[in-house]
């Protein structure tokens, strides 16, 4: 594969509930266990990264329905996005220049944008909760049991009423209902949004990606998100714990 290649156009950055859309084939190669990858100039599936899992759908030869590609995982390396998978028949080679018709997973990709929006209402209500010494770190927001973690400690005989607050005030702001923007800034008003400051990590004069819930401070982030924070219907908080340092917040979206 042509590791030079043009940055992969990220489609679902400027609009995340396109789930059909048109591009172009730039390559096809075999890689291991008998599949393939592309490469497209640009994409819709969201490529696993974030704590949030990959899309998965199809991709199909639009002018002559030559092939349909089964997307079974999408990683980014080097700002090129690879789509991993099969193709349902055995096809001769593809060339490059390909116009193909890309379909995503709608019910994954809404479970996984539920999951990973409840992670950020989670940061937003541990102010709210007497939390505010908690800093974002890690976080998993996959199905199979998704967490947040945080470098801070909560007192051991405090757990178990944190765990209790922190759900209902998550319920509370998914009743009330809130619309959750994404949008790429300037360093400086991202700074802003973000409450002053950016993550280190966040190069200087970069243009991030923020989300925000509401009024509430943004935080920079590359994942897909619901429209509204009440989409989420309802949170459950399933464990806190605490250890060397660290908080971990296991929760689900009912």
């Amino acid at each position: 594969m042509d590791h030079d290649q043009t940055p992969t156009i990220l489609l679902y950055h400027d609009d995340m509930f396109n789930l059909q859309s048109t591009a172009t084939l730039l390559s096809s190669s075999p890689v291991e266990d008998c599949r393939h990858a592309l490469i497209l100039d640009s994409t819709i599936f969201h490529p696993q990264g974030g704590g949030q899992p990959s899309d998965t759908g199809f991709i199909t030869d639009v002018t002559s329905s030559h092939f349909k590609f089964v997307v079974q995982d999408v990683r980014s390396r080097n700002g090129i996005v690879y789509h991993y998978g099969v193709f349902e028949k055995t096809v001769e080679d593809i060339e490059g220049g390909v116009q193909v018709m890309m379909s995503v997973d709608e019910s994954k990709r809404k479970l996984n944008s539920r999951l990973h929006s409840a992670g950020h209402l989670l940061d937003v209500c541990l102010p709210k909760v007497g939390l505010s010494h908690l800093k974002p770190g890690k976080a998993y927001h996959f199905p199979d049991g998704p967490w947040v973690e945080y470098k801070g400690n909560v007192p051991q005989a405090e757990l178990q009423s944190k765990q209790q607050e922190l759900e209902l005030e998550a319920n509370n702001l998914i009743s009330r209902g809130m619309k959750v923007s994404v949008a790429v800034y300037s360093y400086e008003e991202a700074s802003m949004l973000c409450g002053g400051a950016l993550p280190d990590y966040i190069p200087k004069g970069s243009t991030p990606r923020i989300v925000k819930l509401g009024d509430f401070p943004g935080c920079p982030c590359g994942g897909t998100h619901v429209s509204n924070i009440s989409d989420l219907v309802n949170i459950k908080v399933t464990q806190m714990r605490t250890k060397k340092g660290v908080t971990k917040v296991y929760y689900n979206c009912l």
